[in-house]
């Protein structure tokens, strides 16, 4: 089973796995690798934004001057 990182954890092992790539020292079995552990990573960020942008709510004031909130 997968332990599930946060958002900064995941940017940053994408991070690592861009400098890998970009370094040119993997063989291509290396590479692919790399690029599947980076492709589910991006896919994992990703899918933490848009639950993020779910819950963000967003304070407006009404007609009467009071506050509320209003999903984003």
């Amino acid at each position: 089973m997968e332990e599930k990182i946060n958002f900064e954890d995941t940017m940053k092992q994408l991070e690592e796995v861009v400098q890998k790539l970009e370094n040119g020292e993997l063989n291509l079995d290396e590479s692919i690798k790399e690029f599947e552990k980076g492709m589910k990573l991006s896919k994992s960020a990703s899918k933490y934004l848009e639950d993020a942008e779910k819950k963000i709510t967003i304070l407006v004031k009404n007609s009467e001057g009071n506050l509320e909130e209003e999903e984003f």
